[in-house]
Parts: structure tokens; sequence; C-alpha cells
């Protein structure tokens, strides 16, 4: 382990340090390197961020390490900044052959949004022991060779680099052969057998050696292999190919079991030694596995499927060796050539879901990457989201981008987003991947209640059951939740004399409105008042809406008689002249109603008389009139019983009781006669006598009449003025107006009366009746 260097000799780097501003966010491109041996102990510290990069928090800025593979190689403890081991590494499963061996990953801090890049060396350990393919080489040597003369053998395979792969080759000690090492160019050498001295099949057929293996660890490993040489007869020619070096180009999408290339060799001998045999030769174990060669035919086939993110090129050592053991070699470069194979991958690093609606434009929503594993054009690609969302892509390091707000959202006009992440390679054909993310958008109290109507008229008939439902409000809230509930409340009236909450009460969940008591048309026809929506946000909004109640009449109210008075302590007696003609206006009945409408319509009807047929009442106007003239005969004191009846349903109706007294004229004095029965021969004498006391006295009295009627008139306009105008209710006080009983609502001018009435009952009260006109 070692902590990151600056211009350290053993970390040659280039730093180039930039600032990329976005989001209030930056990237630093300075690569902090850190190593680590192969096989250490999981949980073991490589470094500590917070001292390397200064970032403080790592918790509250929601740090992680992110590889390029996006395995988890390593863990953040983020109170202590610790960057551990989370497995053990094994550099040949990572890296194979390659050297160096470079994790790269970086440090993604998400508030604000941060980028650090650096890099893990996994350094090689001895851990692997030289192993040779074969269990056992077999090499087929003529007698005939010269001394001198070398033999390729197979080499071990050492899974370590560097100097813990093969660094020497040794051969068991013996008289025919010694070892040569030749170096390969790629830094790996192999072991030739060097004839010593000549051999002779008659005295041994055969050589058995021990070739030895070692590697260059501190701890040196090694494998051995049986050498089996068998001395053959003289072969002098050996196998020579067309072309020392083969290049061929393979896709990486070529089927197995495809012909990749075929080589072809010649041999000047004849017979068995001049039959060729094709192999491979010092082949790694990627090469055994992915190809094979025909022996006769020399053609190169696919073993397994290539793969260009993997090995992008191959190299193929082959032999031609023929019947007497001499062999050609020739190598066979194959390219790998790129196929747009792999579809570009999209990784969610951080989503944010829900957002509050009142968010501020660029609010970043999720910060993603993106990766292709093609090369050059294959691996290039292009981010987009679909079109009208409220929305943006942002590059931000890399193949890192984020996904941020355009504008403020509306959670009423959307509440969920569906949004679409498109990649494309500009490969041939083109890759395409999708991947969706759902953004929910919560709500804030930013709407009003809104009233279906700005008004509302509800119509209640009068005497009213108590608690009557009288109809109903509704508003509704455009938004969610809470900040959706309404609660309805009476708000306070503008008009002082109106007691509301004594009248109605509504309910405050669903809108409904009581009457809390009967109302009176006759005391309130309509009256209006504002009732309140609040929802239960916070803060809470509210609105009103204006409700207007019509109070509708019921006939609930008799007629009243105005004239003549019917409470009075004696009747009221009209003067009636004997010599009045037909059609004479004798009284007026003068009522009134305080229903309204049609329940106010009066109508007037004779019920009962003392002499029927000689009066009529009209009906529309209550006057009574004479139908006839009176005669000598007709009784001198009438009694007319009318009725005053309503238009309503059911009708309701009073009766008027009139007194009518016959009289010669209105000058003349009346004294009301007893009840008794007169003899009727003393009515001339007593008529005599009651004429010449009126003439004695008219002469006396004229002028103290005249006073005093012109004083009780004024009088009289008085008191009626008063009784008028202190009119509460029916008994006892007249209205404080008129109505007539044609539709035109006042008396008609052609008939009101003043009427003086005196307050007590005696039999000597003389009353008079005087029309009075109105200018």
């Amino acid at each position: 382990m070692m902590e990151p260097e600056v211009g350290a000799a053993q970390h040659i780097r280039q730093v180039l340090v930039f600032f990329v501003f976005l989001e209030g966010s930056f990237v630093l491109s300075k690569t902090w390197s850190y190593s680590v041996a192969e096989e250490m102990e999981t949980g073991s510290s490589i470094a500590n961020i917070i001292k390397d990069m200064n970032v403080g928090d790592l918790a509250a800025r929601g740090a992680r390490v992110i590889f390029d593979d996006y395995q988890p190689y390593l863990r953040l403890e983020l109170e202590t900044g610790n960057l551990l081991l989370n497995e053990k590494l094994d550099r040949e499963a990572l890296c194979s052959t390659s050297e160096p061996c470079i994790l790269h990953f970086q440090v993604l801090l998400e508030n604000p949004l941060q980028f650090f890049q650096a890099e893990l060396l996994i350094e090689d350990i001895n851990d692997h022991t030289p192993k040779f393919l074969e269990k056992c080489i077999f090499l087929n040597i003529s007698e005939g060779a010269t001394p001198g003369t070398s033999f390729q053998m197979d080499n071990a395979q050492d899974l370590d680099i560097g100097m813990n792969g093969i660094q020497n080759y040794s051969i068991s000690p013996n008289p025919y052969f010694y070892l040569k090492l030749k170096d390969s160019g790629k830094g790996r050498i192999y072991p030739e057998l060097v004839l010593a001295k000549s051999l002779d099949r008659e005295k041994e057929a055969s050589v058995s050696l021990t070739l030895t293996a070692m590697d260059g660890g501190s701890l040196p490993r090694s494998g051995t292999v049986l050498v089996q040489v068998v001395v053959m007869d003289v072969n002098d020619n050996a196998p020579e190919f067309e072309k020392a070096l083969y290049e061929v180009q393979v896709p990486e999408n070529s089927s197995v079991n495809s012909l990749v290339i075929k080589v072809s060799a010649t041999d000047l001998d004849s017979g068995i030694n001049g039959e060729i045999s094709y192999s491979f030769s010092h082949i790694s174990r990627d090469v055994q596995n992915t190809f094979e060669i025909h022996p006769i035919s020399g053609e190169v086939h696919l073993k397994r499927l290539l793969d260009f993110e993997v090995i992008q090129s191959y190299t193929i050592n082959v032999q031609a060796i023929d019947g007497g053991s001499l062999s050609g070699k020739s190598v066979i470069i194959v390219q790998v050539t790129d196929m747009n194979d792999n579809p570009p991958e999209i990784v969610i690093t951080s989503l944010m879901s829900p957002i509050p609606e009142n968010g501020l434009s660029e609010m970043v929503v999720a910060v993603f990457s993106l990766r292709d594993q093609d090369s050059g054009e294959n691996g290039r690609m292009m981010c987009s989201i679909q079109d009208k969302i409220p929305f943006l892509l942002k590059p931000t390091f890399k193949n890192f981008y984020t996904l941020v707000t355009e504008h403020p959202l509306d959670r009423e006009n959307r509440a969920e987003y569906n949004i679409t992440i498109k990649v494309s390679d500009l490969g041939t054909p083109r890759l395409t991947t999708q991947h969706t993310i759902t953004v929910q958008v919560s709500d804030i109290n930013d709407n009003a209640p809104a009233f279906t109507q700005t008004s509302y008229t509800m119509f209640v008939r009068e005497n009213n059951s108590p608690a009557l439902h009288i109809g109903t409000i509704s508003a509704t809230d455009s938004d969610s939740g809470s900040n959706a509930l309404i609660t309805y409340s009476l708000l306070p009236s503008q008009d002082p004399q109106l007691a509301l909450a004594s009248l109605f009460s509504i309910n405050a969940d669903n809108g409904q409105l009581f009457a809390l008591r009967a109302l009176d048309y006759e005391a309130l026809q309509a009256f209006e008042f504002h009732v309140g929506a609040t929802d239960r946000g916070s803060p809470a909004l509210s609105s009103q809406a204006l409700v207007r109640v019509v109070v509708l009449d019921d006939n609930d109210n008799a007629p009243f008689v105005l004239y003549p008075l019917q409470n009075a302590s004696a009747p009221c007696t009209e003067l009636l002249p004997r010599a009045a003609e037909p059609g004479y206006l004798v009284t007026k009945v003068v009522a009134v109603d305080r229903d309204s409408g049609q329940n106010a319509w009066l109508s007037f009807q004779l019920l009962k008389a003392t002499e029927p047929g000689l009066f009529s009442v009209w009906a529309h106007n209550g006057e009574v009139r004479t139908t006839r003239l009176l005669s000598e005969r007709d009784m001198s004191k009438h009694r007319l019983l009318l009725v005053v009846k309503d238009n309503g349903d059911p009708p309701r109706s009073v009766s008027v009781t009139l007194h009518l007294l016959v009289v010669d004229g209105f000058s003349q004095p009346y004294l009301p006669l007893p009840e008794v029965a007169r003899d009727p021969t003393h009515v001339d004498e007593e008529a005599l006598t009651l004429y010449l006391v009126i003439a004695l006295a008219s002469v006396s009295s004229l002028f103290l009449l005249s006073v005093l009627l012109f004083v009780g008139v004024r009088l009289c306009r008085r008191a009626r003025a008063a009784s008028l105008g202190s009119y509460s209710e029916p008994d006892g006080h007249f209205p404080g107006h008129l109505v007539d009983f044609s539709g035109a609502g006042t008396l008609s001018q052609s008939y009101q009366y003043e009427v003086c009435l005196t307050g007590v009952s005696d039999s000597k009260d003389i009353q008079f009746l005087k029309p009075v006109s109105q200018a």
C-alpha cells in the first residue's frame, strides 16, 4: 500500500488542473494514484480520502466510490474517510497478462456535485507456479543432425508477470544436449534444446531429459516436464512455409468453426520425410482455447467466439514438421476487428423523487453515467430525452450526465413524469438503449379553494322548521392531500343588525347550509352574507362567495280592517241621507294584509244585511253603496255584516260589522233612540218636538259648531298621523301604509276619509263624518 504522491519518481504522471463550473459543482482533473498488493486481506486500508482530497464531511456530501466497470472493489468509510478493500483482488483475474494492472475509479460527491479521479495499481505477487501445457514433450531428432542444431520446445506458462514470471530454464545433465534460451520479443523467453554431439540411434534410440522452468520471485517457484528425445533416421530437408509472417483480420462476430486462414509449407524430401504435419508452437492459453489447426490441410479455425473488448489481437506460432522430424516455422498475426455488438449501458447513480413543485430552475433530479464497450465510432454515444417535458440533460464529467429541471414545475398541471433516457452509439448498425425513470412532483399549497359559483341564491319559505337544510355551497381545490381539504365557515356580516349566527349555520365539511329558526317574511324578506372556504395547507389559503337568501311568503296573516275599527269601545255608525241616490257611497271598508303577492289580494263580500237588496259591496275596493232609492218605509237603522278574504291557499278572512243610520240631512243632530218599541200614535208628536228644538238651537249653536268642527278636524289629523307612525302590530295600531284592493297599493284619492270618534260610549255623543279631499 502507498499514499498518493504528486511528482514522485515511482508514480510518473502528468497533472492538469481544470475547473468545470456546472450547477455549483466542479471536477478536478488531478488523478490520485494508490496501489495495493493482490490477495491483500479484505478490510485493509488503502488511503484516507479526507486527508488526500480535503472534501470535508463525506456523509453530508453523499460521497461514494464508482469504478469504471461498476464493481465494488473498494468501500468508503464515511465517518473516517478510509478507503478499504471490499474483497481480495486477484491481479491475474482482473488484468490477465496486461501490465500495469490499473483500475480507474471516481469519488463522487453529490452535495454539491463534485468528481475526483483516482486509480488503483494492483501489484503482482508470486502466487503462481510455472506450468507446462503438456506432461511430456516428445522430440524426434535425426541421427544425422549436426552438433549445434537447435530444437524448439514448448515453454511453460506463468500467470504472474515481471520478475514473478518465468526467468530461467534448466535441463537435467546429459552428454548430448544443452539448453539455449530465446527471447520472443515480448519479454518472454522460451527454451531451445541444442545438440552438443551427434546422436547414434544404434547405440541409444532415445534420450530422456527433465526440463525445469523457474520464476524470479523472492521465493522462487519452479515447474518441470519430461522431454523424451527419439532418435530418427536421417532427414536432410526441413519444411518451409510460403510466408514467414501471415496477417489476417477477423471480425469479432465470426462464428465458431469459421476459417481464419490457411497456411502452407513444402518439403523437398520424399516419402515419409516429405510428409508434413502442421501444429501450433509456443502458444498461450488464450490461443490454445481460441484456435485450432488442421494437421494435414493447415487450415486454422475458430474454437470459440472472439471478443474485441477482451483481446484485440493474437500471435500464433505455427510449425510444419516432416516425417523426418525436421520443422519449419511461421507466425500468424490475427487482428480482431471490432463490431458494434455492445449496446450502450446506462447506470443511474442518483435519483431524487419526488421533487417539490416550487423547486428552482436547473434543480438536479438524477445523476447517471454511460458506457459502451465497443471502440471507435462504435463506442461513441449520443444521449437524449423526449421533447415537450420541462427537463434538460447536461454533461458533467467524462460520461456522466445530470438531469435537471428547465423551470419550476406545476403539480396541478402534471403530477408525474416518465422520463425516457435514450442512448445511441454511432456504429453500424446503431445500437440504442433506453431507460425510463419516474419523477413524482410533490404538492405545495399554491391554489386557493374555488367556488363552483361566484354567488348562490337560495329560497326559503317562511315559518320553516328549525335546522332546515336550505342548500349547499361547494368549492374545489386543485391541490392534493391536506392542501385540498376544505373547511367552510360563515363570514361576519357587514350588517350589524343581522344576527347571522342565530339565523344560519354551515357544515364545515360539506358546505350544507341550515336555517336555525323559523323565518318571518313580514320581518325580513331577503338578506345577503358571505361564506368562506379555507384549505388546510400551510399557510392556509381561502376564498369567499356571496349567498343571497330570499324568504318566500306564506299566507300566515289574516286581513286586518283599518276602518271601521272593530275593537272600538263603541260601534261606529255611518250616516246615510234618506235622499241618497242609487249608487250613493255610504262608506268604504279599508283593510290590509301583511302578506305579499296573491296572499295580500283582498276581496269584499256582503254576507248579511238588515234589508237585503238595499246595499251592495264592491268586491275589489270595499265600497258600500246603495242599490236603490230609500223610501219612508225603509228602516232608519241598518246593520251590515261583511267579510274580507285574501287570495292565499288556504284563504284567510275577517268579518266587519257596519252600523248605518238613515237621516234626512247631515246637519240634523241625531240622538239615538232607545231600543224599546214605540207607540205609533206618539211618533208624529215626538218628531214635531224634535224639529222645533233643532230649529231653535241651530241658530244659536251654528257658530259654536263651526269652531268645534274645525278644532276636532285638526285634532283627528294629528291623532291619525301619530297612530300610523307608531304602528308595529295589528292590535290597536294602524300600519304605516294603506293598500287598496284594485292592485294600486294605496287608497284611491276619491275615497279617503278622516274619522273622529269619541272615546266614551254615551247616547248624548254626536258623531260627525266629513269627506276630505287630498290636493
